[in-house]
């Protein structure tokens, strides 16, 4: 049960939390308030007066470097898109190396020190880091475009300083390929001499290997007709074989395909199949005749000498054609027998050279072979030596694709920075932001009393009232005052509250001094008897008394006086205008009587004064560093405690209270002072008619006179006219 009931007063402590921002917020307006013009005129002020600065841009094309010496395969492939190699790029464009050079060629340690007003040129290293805080270097997007910014007070020089970092890096990237490519000529040449030794001593073994082998000059000369030995006759006598083994197959495919075929459809197919131009001329002319016979027959009949010459032509065409078809056919079939002849023979050289393979590759193969790595390494020296002077020519020619300015520098037409419209907004936004922070962590700091509930959870005792500010004394302000619902509550809580109905003697502590305690026991008395109760109130703040103050009589005589018998009680007694109210003062303390109020006299007194009236409420010094308000305290029937509303830190009222309860104080509950009921809605609600009556009337009231304004509950004359500040 008592971990449920924990988690549920956390959960409340949480909802309370978040609903005290907005309180916070109008609480410390002030500082809000104060903090957010400052740091808005200050950005302001800055904007304005910082110099104007330009920025130039210049945007070049890179590529990596791809140096003309790339090997000799010849086969160059372009890179792919690498951010880190960009990114790196960026540190080469801002490195000393580059910015070194800029700050020469444009005298940059002479213009800094004109600028600066300084008779020696500056020193390269310092103007290179000033240099190199105007330059800021990006890549536009994905690409491979780097645009370099640079930002000055003077816009030509912006410009100048930008358009001369691109063409140096330029220079740069140039000279640093042309060094490569120096370095690797250098490297091929050098192992180009050695590759002639090889060549040399390869040449050597061929010839001892040639006269060992005893390899015939034909066969040498076959070696380089070729450039393979004889096993590779072998392979191409397998292909001429596959070849013309194709060729008898496609030859006699079509002789058996025409041979098939009726005379009228082998006409058709002949031409595709094998075309044929004195065929095709005796077709059209066999097709034209037909086509005039056709003709003459519808004009003249068959006896007609025309028709009759015509048809002599025509048989004589027919057996032409017949004669060329026949002859296509025999040529087929030659075409195939020669095909197959051709084949047959292939096979057989086949065959035959497949016999002599073995015996002739084995004698032959060291010779061959060495001879084969002769070639080789020729070919290779060749190639290289066909490399060195390509790439002797090709470094005399200038490169710019690795760097390529795209879009030079320009003068800026307006000032870069200062942004005076996005620092004023960015200044008006932080100001906000950190008046509010600042706000919220002086209210962390705070640890003073704010709300009831802090007070019942830190102390364990109940709020028996709130009491709003700028309270003078009721005796002035009248019955009517406003003021007085909040002690006429009070009053009601103590009677409800107290246990035995003879406790009738009463004192105030507070923890420390100018939190109110006298004003509220001398308001509290004043509404008891108004209430017709007979009340007496005893300034027995021996120290600091100030109740004389806001009753207007001597302090001459009173407490001390009686106390040391001097006096009796009817000589120091002192009515007031309330005619159930009287008031005892407290006299001058003399040095030699400190602890008088720890007394047998003192302690009859109270008896005596419970005697004779309805209520006695005893003013006391603070609780916290003075014993006599621990004496009032233990003596006394019932102890209030004043708190006021964010004046001590929440451990100062803790002691005090725990001060009250090591010597035996009866206490009933606290007090919060001096709160403002029409802007806190953490106690608007608490004293409900009163809190609206209250902020209604307020305006219309008329304003104290400047003895009860002295007595207000800010606690300023409570305690002999001392105010106490504290950091919180």
């Amino acid at each position: 049960m008592e971990k449920k009931n924990s988690f549920d007063a956390h959960t409340q402590d949480s909802e309370l939390h978040f609903l005290d921002y907005w309180r916070i917020i109008r609480i410390r307006k002030t500082v809000i308030l104060a903090v957010f013009l400052l740091v808005t005129l200050t950005a302001t002020l800055v904007t304005f007066i910082i110099p104007p600065k330009y920025q130039s841009t210049v945007r070049i094309r890179v590529e990596k470097d791809a140096p003309d010496n790339t090997g000799l395969t010849y086969n160059v492939q372009s890179s792919a898109y690498d951010p880190y190699w960009i990114q790196t790029e960026f540190e080469v464009l801002r490195s000393k190396s580059i910015i070194f050079q800029v700050i020469t060629n444009l005298q940059l340690s002479k213009v800094w020190a004109e600028r600066e007003k300084i008779e020696e040129a500056l020193s390269t290293e310092d103007t290179y880091y000033i240099v190199r805080g105007q330059v800021d270097v990006e890549q536009y997007r994905n690409t491979s475009v780097i645009e370099i910014r640079v930002e000055d007070h003077d816009k030509e020089l912006a410009a100048k300083i930008a358009n001369e970092i691109a063409n140096v890096y330029k220079e740069s990237r140039l000279r640093n390929l042309r060094d490569t490519v120096s370095r690797g000529i250098e490297k091929m040449e050098s192992e180009a001499k050695k590759l002639d030794n090889l060549v040399a001593e390869k040449q050597t073994e061929v010839e001892r290997k040639k006269i060992e082998l005893k390899i015939p000059d034909a066969d040498d000369r076959a070696f380089y007709s070729s450039t393979v030995p004889e096993p590779e006759i072998l392979r191409q006598l397998e292909s001429l074989r596959l070849e013309s083994q194709a060729e008898y197959q496609h030859a006699w495919t079509l002789y058996s395909s025409l041979t098939n075929l009726t005379r009228a459809e082998f006409k058709t197919s002949v031409l595709t199949a094998s075309p044929d131009q004195h065929l095709q001329g005796l077709l059209e002319r066999q097709a034209e005749a037909e086509q005039r016979l056709a003709d003459l027959i519808e004009t003249y009949s068959s006896e007609h000498p025309d028709v009759i010459r015509l048809k002599g032509v025509l048989a004589r065409i027919n057996d032409q054609v017949n004669e060329r078809l026949e002859g296509i056919i025999e040529g087929l079939r030659i075409k195939a027998a020669t095909a197959k002849a051709k084949m047959d023979s292939f096979v057989a050289e086949v065959e035959k050279t497949r016999k002599t393979d073995i015996e002739t590759a084995i004698r032959r193969a060291p010779y061959f072979n060495a001879r084969r790595d002769l070639e080789k390494l020729k070919e290779f020296r060749e190639r290289m030596y066909q490399k060195i002077t390509a790439d002797k020519v090709d470094s005399t020619i200038e490169r710019p694709g690795i760097v390529e300015v795209i879009d030079p520098a320009q003068k800026a037409l307006f000032a870069s920075s200062p942004k005076k419209a996005l620092n004023i907004a960015l200044g008006v936004v932080f100001g906000l932001l950190l008046g509010i922070a600042l706000a919220f962590f002086i209210e962390y700091l705070d640890t003073s009393v704010k709300t009831i509930d802090d007070v019942e959870r830190a102390l364990q005792a109940p709020v028996l009232g709130v009491i709003p500010q700028n309270v003078g004394s009721l005796l002035e302000e009248g019955v009517d005052s406003p003021h007085a619902e909040a002690y006429r509550v009070l009053r009601t809580n103590i009677l409800f509250g107290r246990k035995d109905s003879n406790a009738t003697t009463l004192t105030v502590l507070s923890g420390g001094a100018g939190e109110g305690k006298s004003t509220t026991l001398f308001n509290l008395a004043v509404i008891f008897a108004q209430n017709g109760a007979r009340v007496l109130v005893v300034d027995s703040d021996l120290r600091r008394p100030s109740i004389h103050k806001i009753v207007k009589c001597s302090n001459s005589e009173g407490l001390t006086n009686y106390l040391l018998k001097q006096r009796t009680l009817e000589e120091v007694i002192v009515t007031t205008q309330c005619p159930t109210l009287d008031f005892l003062p407290s006299g001058r303390l003399p040095s030699s009587s400190i602890g008088i109020l720890n007394s047998v006299h003192m302690r009859e007194l109270v008896k005596e004064l419970k005697r004779r009236y309805d209520f006695v409420f005893f003013d006391s010094p603070p609780i916290m560093g003075v014993s006599d308000a621990s004496i009032l305290a233990s003596e006394v029937d019932m102890v209030l405690q004043v708190i006021q509303y964010r004046r001590y830190p929440q451990p100062m009222t803790i002691r005090a209270k725990q001060l009250i309860e090591k010597v035996g104080g009866n206490l009933l509950g606290i007090v919060l002072n001096n709160i403002n009921m029409s802007q806190d809605e953490n106690y608007y609600y608490y004293s409900g008619y009163y809190s609206d009556y209250y902020s209604k009337s307020e305006d219309s009231m008329e304003a104290p006179t400047a003895a009860a304004s002295s007595a207000k509950s800010k606690g300023s004359d409570d305690d002999g006219g001392t105010e106490i500040k504290t950091k919180y």
